[in-house]
């Protein structure tokens, strides 16, 4: 990314403007249905790869009615609210409003990608991709639903704006999304307001931060292919095929190293199998390079019996190699945690004022301090980080076997026993690194 950048205010749009186009982070999310999934699951898992030194919080909001005519104020500008948002639990970078990944109440999961297009994205300040993740979540009871959503809102805002907490230069990418419920998938492409998407209801999908969509489109915007046409991209002689159409010359068109991951487990895909494929670094599915760094994971498990909860394993940490997946589950009374929450600035936050990112806070919350001590034993000390790390995956093998308990008993859920799981997960790994 180029040094030399400015920032402008036209028409109260805060603008950032960079002369060439960045490297989407490479991230990677996945979905497996049964029978590739064991037992009736439906199993979903993402990595977060993001710029190494960002924090990553895991925030929990119950649903909520809002005011006739009430806003919303998201990363960069305001929505207007709608009369109830599901309840919701999320991993984000601290800095902003939406979300990399998360679900809600309902059993919809969702997460986004970063990608660049022919299109290059829109650096005028608009409604970010994570945005629409939590949105999608907000606002969705059906991975259908939620897909409807988030494309009505580009349609009405458009996206756009800085995807990182930085003054020298600005990242805008657009964005693909992978929607899942109990029953289904939607992988959502977007290039500036125009999409596509395809359905899945078997097998396994694995979407990158490349454009995937190919000729099998079951959603698409009204206009795509006259826009499409109107910029000299498709020709309407050729079957169209979303992602020849949209991608740049130079990007691949498959998820090799996702894909390979999945394809190579010849078991039932189960949790433990996906934690294993996001915890690869020889696959380069867990990212660890100069730039970016895996910031955050989740697992999800969705039974497709509906009498069982579905759950949701979120680390709030960096490098799932190092992390350990800590479950929650959707009840009336969830307890907060605040020790995977980072500290608020409120309207002082750098990321709030314009110009933006003046500054960087200290947004480590108490949890990433913790694990931030047990990572530089693991690089420094090899008997000492050998067993720290097998008494970490002991302890997520305790929770792991517990939520087994859970979706293959045939008694009902108690509340009370669950409302405050991942509270009691992260307070345990805290002392443990103590």
């Amino acid at each position: 990314m180029a040094q030399d950048s400015t920032f402008k205010t036209r028409e109260s749009a805060w603008t950032c403007e960079s002369k060439t186009m960045a490297a989407p982070p490479p991230s990677y999310c996945f979905v497996a249905f049964p029978p590739r999934a064991k037992d009736g699951l439906v199993v979903f898992g993402k990595n977060s790869a993001r710029p190494r030194d960002e924090v990553q919080e895991v925030m929990y909001f119950s649903a909520a009615d809002h005011e006739p005519e009430s806003k919303v104020e998201c990363t960069y500008i305001s929505i207007d609210q709608v009369p109830r948002t599901h309840a919701i639990v999320i991993s984000r970078p601290a800095w902003l409003w939406g979300a990399e990944m998360g679900a809600n109440e309902h059993g919809v999961c969702i997460a986004n990608e970063a990608m660049n297009a022919r299109e290059p994205a829109a650096e005028t300040e608009a409604l970010l991709g994570m945005d629409l993740v939590r949105l999608g979540l907000e606002r969705g009871a059906t991975a259908k639903e939620a897909l409807d959503v988030i494309v009505a809102l580009l349609q009405e805002h458009g996206q756009g704006g800085n995807y990182y907490e930085d003054a020298g230069s600005c990242h805008s990418f657009q964005s693909a999304y992978l929607i899942v419920d109990r029953e289904e998938a939607w992988v959502l492409e977007t290039v500036g307001k125009y999409w596509a998407a395809e359905q899945i209801t078997e097998g396994v999908k694995c979407i990158c931060n490349q454009l995937s969509l190919t000729t099998k489109i079951d959603a698409e915007h009204p206009e795509l292919r006259s826009y499409a046409q109107s910029q000299g991209w498709w020709t309407a002689e050729d079957e169209f095929n979303f992602s020849e159409v949209f991608s740049l010359a130079d990007d691949h068109l498959d998820c090799c190293a996702g894909k390979d991951s999945m394809d190579q487990k010849e078991e039932s895909i189960t949790v433990q199998t996906m934690i294993d494929i996001l915890r690869d670094k020889a696959s380069g599915v867990c990212v660890d390079s100069e730039s970016f760094l895996t910031t955050a994971s989740v697992v999800s498990v969705l039974p497709q019996n509906r009498s069982s909860p579905c759950i949701h394993y979120f680390t709030g940490t960096p490098d799932p190699s190092r992390s350990i997946f800590k479950p929650f589950i959707f009840v009336d009374d969830v307890k907060l945690v605040p020790k995977a929450q980072s500290p608020c600035f409120g309207d002082n936050d750098p990321a709030k004022k314009e110009p933006r990112f003046l500054e960087k806070p200290d947004r480590r919350h108490e949890l990433y301090k913790a694990h931030e001590w047990a990572r530089a034993v693991i690089e420094s000390d090899q008997e000492q980080g050998r067993q720290l790390r097998k008494t970490m995956l002991e302890l997520e093998k305790q929770g792991l076997e517990a939520m087994e308990e859970i979706l293959t008993s045939s008694d009902p859920l108690d509340p009370t026993e669950v409302g405050d799981l991942f509270y009691d997960c992260v307070d345990t790994e805290i002392k443990f690194f103590k």
